[in-house]
């Protein structure tokens, strides 16, 4: 059965919807069953089907699959595959799978995302993009990460907030219920603050929500769903406000700008060779919500570490100035409202502000993921190494650390250095 939904921003054509899921115990004749409902040539086209599985991603199952045409170039039998991409494992607890396809769409009509071709039951069939997957080591090329600074800009720019805000009263995140009769989202008084952000989905009410479905089947884990809670509350209290550039402090945020979501493109053909030409585009777009840039931002200086969180790969304070006026001369291009001259300075401190909060947006997540994945990847052992980068932040913040006489901690060192 196919059957097609409109998106819920109003303004993108619909969208095929296949009812059929991915089985990835049978990934080869699963993915055909699905390609060959958008790509019903390919059945009886000369060539063979090549089927490529991507390692990447620790969320879910990624396929690029092409047909191999004869006489066909390289470039065009990439230019008409497909990237198939299947939820992992009960991920709707932590992703909200229909603002997803609304995000992909929104950024696609922007020319900012390949075309979105059809939703399936557990994923997502879209165009593949030509081009390179980063590494961690390529972020730290400056070509690269001016390239990213530039795109980032222009999507904080160019994306409007309001296409993904819920039109009905959502308090924790996406699932439509509201956060007062919801205890564990409850703050000391009463509601939490940070329920009464706007526009909702935003970064704090996901996290609200991955809160919210942390386990609590023993008492240590009960107790430290208390003290993530608190922490939660805490830094919402501490950390926002309107400073920052776009609508009340929020702009549309990819939230999950790690390595192997930056695609390096290919040189048009009058470009010189040269990497000062460079040009990136990011995909997967399950985070994406409205975020203060800062946050943004921050989350991508950490992604520069990779899973290994190698710190010693941060940029320093040189880069991420250099960062922030590329990300600023970009986001001024595409903006008929030009940030302030002095963005540049409140964007810098805003920016280290946030340096911790990457830690324990993933710490959370990656708790709820090794409960639910069934990806091979130690997710309880990276959320301890993330949710140390959030309170090693909150030592050197307080003083704590240096009081005490500790050492401090080779990413609080690197984020330091000039």
């Amino acid at each position: 059965m196919v059957s097609t939904t409109t998106n819920s921003n109003g303004h993108s054509p619909q969208l095929l919807h296949i009812d059929a899921s991915f089985n990835p115990q049978d990934s080869e004749s699963s993915a055909l069953d699905l390609v060959y409902r958008i790509q019903s040539k390919w059945r009886d086209a000369p060539g063979k089907i090549e089927i490529i599985k991507f390692t990447d991603g620790i969320t879910n199952n990624l396929l690029k699959i092409s047909k191999h045409i004869p006489g066909l170039t390289s470039t065009e039998i990439d230019e008409d595959s497909v990237l198939l991409r299947a939820y992992g494992n009960n991920t709707d607890i932590i992703i909200d799978r229909d603002r997803e396809a609304t995000s992909h769409a929104l950024c696609a009509q922007f020319g900012l995302a390949p075309t979105l071709l059809a939703r399936f039951n557990n994923g997502l069939l879209y165009r593949y993009i030509i081009g390179k997957v980063c590494t961690p080591k390529d972020l730290i090329r400056e070509p690269v990460w001016r390239a990213v600074a530039e795109r980032l800009g222009e999507w904080h720019s160019r994306l409007p907030i309001h296409a993904v805000a819920s039109k009905s009263t959502v308090q924790n995140g996406s699932n439509g219920t509201n956060g007062s009769h919801n205890p564990a989202l409850n703050g000391v008084n009463g509601q939490s603050a940070l329920l009464s952000r706007k526009p909702v989905p935003n970064c704090w009410s996901v996290m609200q929500k991955w809160v919210s479905a942390l386990p609590q089947d023993t008492l240590k884990k009960k107790a430290r769903k208390q003290i993530l809670q608190k922490e939660l509350d805490r830094s919402f209290k501490d950390l926002d406000n309107q400073r920052g550039p776009g609508a009340d402090g929020f702009v549309f945020g990819h939230c999950d700008l790690l390595s192997a979501n930056v695609i390096m493109l290919p040189l048009d053909a009058h470009d010189s060779q040269s990497d000062s030409n460079l040009r990136v585009s990011f995909i997967d777009y399950e985070y994406a919500t409205p975020c203060p840039a800062s946050f943004d931002i921050a989350n991508h200086f950490a992604e520069w570490g990779g899973y290994d969180c190698d710190y010693n790969m941060l940029p320093t304070r040189s880069v991420r100035r250099g960062f922030i006026q590329q990300y600023l001369a970009s986001y001024n291009a595409h903006s008929d409202k030009p940030v302030p001259e002095n963005m540049h300075q409140i964007l810098f401190d805003e920016i280290d502000r946030w340096r911790g909060m990457p830690g324990l947006y993933w710490g959370i997540w990656a708790l709820i993921q090794a409960t639910i994945s069934q990806i091979d990847f130690d997710y309880a052992s990276y959320a301890e190494v993330r949710l140390d980068e959030y309170f090693a932040w909150r030592a050197e913040e307080s003083g704590s650390r240096a009081q005490e006489g500790e050492e401090m901690p080779l990413r609080e060192r690197r984020w330091a250095e000039e």
